[in-house]
């Protein structure tokens, strides 16, 4: 009973011992704790623990990192040329088609549907495919059409005219 009760304060007394180490010795620290008392306690031997000597980020590339830039970063600094001061960029953007391909723009149904009528047209908006300005390439079939486009040149407003069709020019 005696040998129980000698045991049982063993037991408690180890018990202690834990809960007082992990009270005194925290294991959430930083494992360079236990490195006290040894040199440079993980900050290193040249730095020393001191903040950003280089500079943050990017900082220095024209002077103390500039050997770095120039090697990995050629042309990171520095203007080239002169600016153009007047130009107009794209004023009238103006994709092209020409007339070989005009009745790609227009579905198999519609195709298939004018095919044998004469009287009636079909009406082709080239604005709305994305297309500015009509070019007489190639030839049209003899059949009329109505073709709405923002530029029309010369040669292709003849062969749509000439295939029976009308030009209308749209803003």
């Amino acid at each position: 009973m005696v040998k129980q009760f000698i045991e049982g304060k063993e037991r408690n007394l180890t018990r202690s011992k834990e809960i007082i180490s992990s009270i005194i010795f925290p294991s959430r620290l930083k494992k360079n704790r236990k490195k006290r008392g040894h040199v440079s306690a993980g900050h290193g031997r040249i730095g020393k623990h001191r903040k950003h000597p280089g500079g943050r980020g990017l900082a220095g590339g024209l002077h103390h990192h500039r050997t770095n830039m120039d090697k990995y970063h050629p042309g990171y600094f520095g203007k080239v040329g002169m600016r153009h001061y007047h130009l107009t960029k794209q004023q009238y953007h103006c994709p092209i088609v020409n007339l070989d391909k005009l009745w790609t723009l227009v579905s198999e149904q519609t195709r298939k549907k004018y095919a044998n009528v004469k009287d009636v047209a079909p009406v082709i908006d080239t604005l709305r495919a994305g297309y500015g300005k009509v070019l007489g390439k190639g030839n049209l079939p003899n059949q009329p059409v109505i073709v709405k486009a923002r530029f029309v040149s010369r040669r292709a407003e003849e062969k749509i005219k000439k295939a029976g069709g009308v030009v209308q020019l749209v803003a």
